[in-house]
C-alpha cells in the first residue's frame, strides 16, 4: 500500500470500517451479552462491568469498559487479593472466550478505540515508556492487535511494544484483516490468555 493510500485508510476508511463492524458484532451478539451480564451480575454482587481510565490516541485519556471478570476480595489488611484469588468461574470462562473485550465495542462506537491497534494500557505505565515506545499511542488503541496475535500474555512487555510500534509504522487493511482472522483463530484456540506467572499480566515496571 503507497502511503497516500496508507494515509487515506487510517485517516477515513478505517474508522468507517471500524463503526459499522463494531455495530454489526454488537447487534448480533447483544442476547450474549445480555446473559454475560445477568450472570457477572450474580457472580459480582451487581457489578457486572469494569471501567478504568486508560490512555488513547496522542495520550488523551478515557473510560474503557469491560466485563469485570474478578471479584473484589480483599485480604485482611484491605488490599485487593492476587488475580488469580478474585477470578470467578463464570469470570475464568469469558476471559478464556474473550467476551470480557465484547463491551468495548462501545468505545470503538464511541470513537475512543479501533478494533484493531494496540491495547490501551495503565495510565501509571505513560512515563515509564522509551521514546520509541510512546509511539503506539500515534493511533486509536485497539481490541486486539498485532501483539495479541503473537503471544498477547505468553511474551514479556518489551516484545509487546516491538510489536506495537511496527504495527504502527506498518498499519494497513491487509495488516488489519490479517490480524481479525488471527484473532478470532487464537479466541477458537484459547492461546495467549495468561502470561506463565500470572492469571493474567504482571505490570510493566519499565526497561
Amino acid at each position: 500500500m503507497s502511503s497516500a493510500s496508507s494515509s487515506i485508510y487510517i485517516h477515513f476508511f478505517k474508522r468507517v470500517i471500524d463503526l459499522l463492524v463494531s455495530l454489526i458484532i454488537f447487534t448480533v451478539l447483544s442476547p450474549v451479552f445480555i446473559i454475560v451480564v445477568i450472570l457477572l451480575a450474580i457472580a459480582n454482587a451487581g457489578k457486572p462491568f469494569f471501567f478504568q481510565t486508560r490512555p488513547g490516541k496522542n495520550e488523551k485519556l478515557f473510560k474503557v469498559i469491560k466485563f469485570k471478570t474478578m471479584n473484589d476480595r480483599k485480604d485482611k489488611n484491605g488490599e485487593l487479593l492476587p488475580d488469580a484469588d478474585r477470578l470467578t468461574a463464570v469470570g475464568s470462562f469469558i476471559r478464556r472466550t474473550s467476551l470480557d473485550e465484547l463491551p468495548q465495542m462501545l468505545n470503538v462506537i464511541k470513537g475512543d478505540m479501533s478494533l484493531i491497534g494496540p491495547r490501551p494500557l495503565l495510565v501509571e505505565y505513560l512515563p515509564r515508556y522509551s521514546e520509541v515506545q510512546r509511539h503506539r499511542h500515534d493511533v486509536r488503541p485497539g481490541i486486539t492487535g498485532w501483539a495479541q496475535v503473537n503471544g498477547r500474555n505468553t511474551i514479556s512487555w518489551q516484545q509487546k511494544f516491538e510489536y506495537d510500534v511496527w504495527y504502527v509504522n506498518n498499519i494497513s487493511f491487509a495488516l488489519d484483516f490479517k490480524i481479525f482472522f488471527l484473532t478470532i483463530r487464537n479466541i477458537v484456540k484459547s492461546e495467549g490468555i495468561s502470561s506463565d506467572t500470572s492469571a493474567t499480566m504482571e505490570k510493566f515496571l519499565g526497561n
